[in-house]
């Protein structure tokens, strides 16, 4: 789930990128801070956060 968040957003930050826009807020919504989000949802993922595989006694 979290490689699928972090690939749209790749795909909205090189949208951003193509199109050259901001969005009004270029603190917020920059370039380099979409990539930087789109690696930490990359190594979560990578790290196995959210992934639903439980040990347990059944």
């Amino acid at each position: 789930m979290l490689a699928i968040v972090a690939a749209v957003v790749f795909g909205f930050a090189l949208l951003l990128d193509l199109i050259n826009s901001d969005l009004g807020a270029p603190d917020l919504f920059n370039w380099n801070t979409l990539v930087l989000i789109g690696l930490l949802l990359l190594a979560l993922h990578l790290g196995g956060v959210g992934s639903r595989v439980r040990r347990g006694r059944r």
